[in-house]
């Protein structure tokens, strides 16, 4: 998308909530893989990390790809498909460095399978608008998520897991179709609210499902290791994934 072609209300972008200017890395923020990988339960944790992100990375592309079936003209297909296939390129190095690192990487992902899948179950979308804002909103929020634990990795991963949530286009291009659809059927913009509402507590549950159920990956969070988050943070935390949802809402012209 040009500059010319951009929303007057410029969506949320990549950067996310953790983007905000932030003190210099220390700990194992400030070592490379190399070095906070000789600790095994942070290389567990890890592990766990990327396999859920690879798993979500796939699933990703799978959705997309189906939701271009819903698309109303050849140029929604095309450009569904061109970020299915950014998708799927994110996976692909995923998946290469868990190979990298000496893992397996279907063993990786398999333990998040059930409980992302389940995700995408409770949320499929039966429209094209539907599934235009859970790319937007719904993903938005689990990569936040996932932006807030990178800040708190080695500097070789953290690298990598901003890499892959980099956005593919769904930003910009959500924002412009699903804003045209509310102008022309004001009615639409209700709907959609209770739906991203819905999406919202779907993704923030499914989040912290994938974080409970591995021991390695909780641990890390709440401060077993890599400078995990105190209480007071975790709370801060979901403070910004909230506000960052906020502002996608307004930048799609829904009430939050």
């Amino acid at each position: 998308m040009t500059s010319s072609d951009k929303p007057d209300h410029a969506p949320e972008t990549a950067a996310g909530p953790a983007a905000e200017t932030a003190p210099a890395p220390t700990g194992i923020a400030a070592q490379d893989w190399a070095t906070a990988a000789a600790d095994p339960q942070y290389r567990a944790a890890v592990v766990d990390l990327l396999g859920a992100l690879a798993y979500g990375e796939l699933a990703a592309f799978e959705r997309l790809a189906e939701d271009a079936k819903l698309a109303p003209t050849l140029e929604d297909k095309a450009e569904l498909a061109k970020m299915a296939s950014a998708e799927f390129h994110h996976f692909e190095r995923l998946r290469n460095r868990l190979a990298e690192i000496g893992e397996e990487p279907t063993r990786a992902m398999e333990p998040f399978v059930a409980a992302l899948d389940g995700f995408h179950r409770q949320t499929a979308p039966s429209d094209w608008l539907e599934g235009l804002v859970k790319a937007y909103v719904g993903d938005s929020i689990a990569s936040d998520f996932y932006r807030e634990v990178a800040v708190r990795l080695d500097s070789d991963t953290r690298a990598l897991v901003l890499a892959v949530l980099d956005d593919t286009g769904h930003a910009g291009f959500a924002v412009d179709r699903v804003r045209a659809a509310i102008d022309a059927e004001p009615r639409v913009g209700g709907r959609l609210a209770l739906w991203a509402r819905r999406l919202m507590g779907e993704a923030l549950s499914q989040s912290q499902r994938v974080v409970a159920d591995r021991d390695a990956l909780s641990t890390m969070l709440v401060g077993g290791v890599a400078d995990g988050f105190d209480l007071a943070e975790v709370g801060k935390m979901f403070s910004r994934i909230t506000e960052a949802h906020t502002k996608r809402m307004a930048a799609l012209g829904l009430a939050a």
